[in-house]
């Protein structure tokens, strides 16, 4: 279903915060010319909780119409209750996604009888494939192997997981557990161990800033071609590390301003970098801009 590199794009906002349409096609485009093989729309990275329904949907169908089939477009629906995230999966199946992601139930932890009802519903919304977001670092909640591999065989739209709990350990449990099941590294910060491990691909926020350098480390990481791969690695890691991070939106949006291109202002909560967040970006662009392609 996922194969390869799919950025996480990120919603951009005019100097008003609306949603700036025309900068988020050019976005789509500029990525798919980057050589990627997916993206992903209205997650962590598009900033999803700060819109709309109706603003999540409108930036849906401005992905898809960008991507004009060149690639498969997924839509984030996470939500606090399978029937509001269900509403979302109508809107995304409307616009002509190909797939679905989705974290646990935002502001809740449920138990494993919950967990697969919540996916349950979610699923009988639309016929389209589904993905389980874990990042417990977000949501307070860590799906074990044991039980992403429990609800993959309950929940038969269930076909991929995008593993963020940063125990590159699991991946390989996963692809144990879950032979059909296609398993993606969620963390940028350890793509290359995860790619070394079997993972099929890999969601990033770095692939939104530097689309070419991330596809050919996934493609020299998964033919074994490791010195260059880890060469490239260490120039993107310092960029990398911000994945994993409360800012992550602000520290990519800001790097994609740093080299020229559409990054613009967060709509709050999130506030513009601090001068010593500010040095730390600048600190990681300066190391990932050789790896330019």
């Amino acid at each position: 279903m996922l194969q390869g590199v799919h950025p996480a794009i990120v919603t951009i906002f005019d100097e008003r915060l609306g949603v700036d349409h025309d900068a988020v096609a050019a976005e789509v485009d500029r990525l798919i010319e980057g050589g990627v093989q997916g993206l992903v729309a209205c997650g962590t990275m598009g900033e999803a909780n700060s819109l709309s329904a109706g603003e999540r949907r409108d930036v849906i169908v401005t992905a898809v119409s960008a991507a004009s089939g060149r690639v498969p477009v997924c839509a984030g629906v996470s939500a606090p209750t399978a029937e509001l995230a269900g509403g979302y999966a109508r809107d995304a199946a409307a616009a002509g996604v190909s797939s679905l992601m989705t974290l646990p139930p935002l502001l809740y932890g449920a138990d494993r009888r919950e967990l697969t009802e919540y996916l349950r519903t979610i699923a009988s919304a639309t016929d389209l494939p589904m993905m389980l977001y874990n990042n417990p670092e977000a949501t307070g909640v860590d799906l074990s192997p044991e039980l992403l591999a429990a609800l993959a065989a309950k929940v038969p739209q269930l076909a991929a997981i995008k593993e963020t709990s940063g125990d590159v350990r699991r991946i390989a449990d996963l692809l144990a557990r879950c032979p059909d099941t296609d398993i993606l590294v969620g963390g940028d910060d350890w793509a290359l161990e995860g790619a070394a491990a079997g993972a099929a691909g890999w969601i990033s926020g770095v692939a939104v800033v530097l689309p070419a350098e991330c596809v050919r480390l996934w493609e020299l990481a998964c033919a074994g071609e490791l010195a260059e791969a880890r060469e490239l690695y260490a120039r993107l890691l310092p960029l990398a590390h911000l994945d994993m991070t409360p800012k992550l939106v602000q520290y990519f949006k800001g790097a994609l301003d740093a080299f020229g291109l559409a990054g613009g202002p967060c709509r709050p909560p999130r506030l513009s970098l601090g001068a010593d967040d500010r040095a730390i970006l600048d600190a990681a662009v300066a190391a990932a801009a050789p790896a330019r392609a």
